[in-house]
């Protein structure tokens, strides 16, 4: 992988994939299964990978993160960024710091925490665990209860953070008052979209967000990365034809749970087969995978 400093711009030179962590039946890391998805990836255009809520991150055991770190250091190419996640809670956090400093990742994430918080608790913990990875962060926010805008740009302009994956669901994607006050409050370079390809032509055609995320891209990483290609040139026809083809799999996504139809999706689109999920989520009932097989083989048969 990539260990030097990421730039704000690194954050649009491809599709930020956000993949599963394939696992074996008894739960360990299937590192042949998950090189051959980056592999797949990395042929297809795709150069930065995110491991966070799709990989299930949030039940990543303590006594298997060093492990886990250790072995996507080294399944990229030496072209590649690798964000590994840690959190959400503070201890994690901290415990996770410690680990994180005998690695060169260029950022790490911080999975959102939704209960037992409040902003200025949150600015401290961002704070502490920053120091004490001595890794600048990627934010995650899915929330406006979780930090103000004011203090996410006083971390960006102190260095502690590094870019934002802005993930705030609205009704309406064009109004958006908080994204509007982040933006005043940080160069727009700094942050991406990041709810897969639902609102990345609205976030990057009129609050001008640097790039996006992407689970499906799992499935369509040339298409993912031709839509991100069409945002940045201003091509918003086709970038909306191009959006609209990831839309049947991102319905089912939200219906019936991003990750674990992102996870059973790739395994049957013959990729890469991602094994069981780890608790306590679990894999797709048969009824579910035959809708989401059907959308998966959609979606590949726009791609070509």
């Amino acid at each position: 992988m990539k260990t030097s400093q990421i730039m704000p711009g690194d954050f649009s030179v491809s599709v930020i994939a956000v993949p599963p962590l394939a696992r074996h039946m008894d739960l360990g890391i299937n590192q042949h299964e998950n090189t051959t998805l980056i592999q797949y990836l990395e042929a297809n255009g795709i150069s930065t990978f995110l491991y966070g809520g799709n990989a299930n991150f949030y039940h990543l055991p303590m006594s298997e993160y060093r492990a886990t770190l250790e072995f996507l250091a080294g399944a990229t190419g030496n072209h590649s960024w690798v964000i590994p996640s840690a959190g959400p809670d503070y201890g994690r956090l901290q415990d996770q710091a410690d680990i994180l400093r005998d690695f060169n990742f260029p950022t790490v994430m911080v999975l959102p925490q939704f209960q037992y918080i409040t902003p200025l608790g949150v600015e401290v913990a961002l704070r502490k665990f920053a120091e004490r990875s001595r890794c600048p962060l990627l934010l995650y926010l899915k929330s406006e209860e979780y930090i103000s805008p004011g203090v996410v740009g006083r971390l960006v302009e102190e260095g502690l953070v590094c870019g934002v994956k802005y993930a705030i669901e609205r009704p309406d994607t064009k109004q958006d008052n908080y994204l509007r006050e982040l933006l005043e409050c940080m160069d727009r370079r700094y942050v991406v979209s990041g709810m897969g390809e639902r609102p990345a032509v609205i976030h990057m055609r009129d609050f001008q967000l640097s790039g996006f995320t992407s689970g499906s891209a799992c499935i369509a990483p040339g298409m993912a990365n031709q839509l991100l290609v069409a945002l940045k040139s201003q091509a918003y026809a086709s970038a909306e034809k191009l959006r609209c083809a990831f839309l049947p799999l991102e319905d089912l996504r939200d219906l019936i749970g991003p990750v674990r139809v992102l996870h059973d999706a790739v395994t049957l689109s013959g990729i890469a087969n991602m094994g069981p999920l780890l608790p306590m989520l679990s894999n797709l009932e048969p009824a579910h995978k035959s809708d989401v097989q059907a959308v998966v083989k959609q979606l590949i048969g726009a791609a070509k």
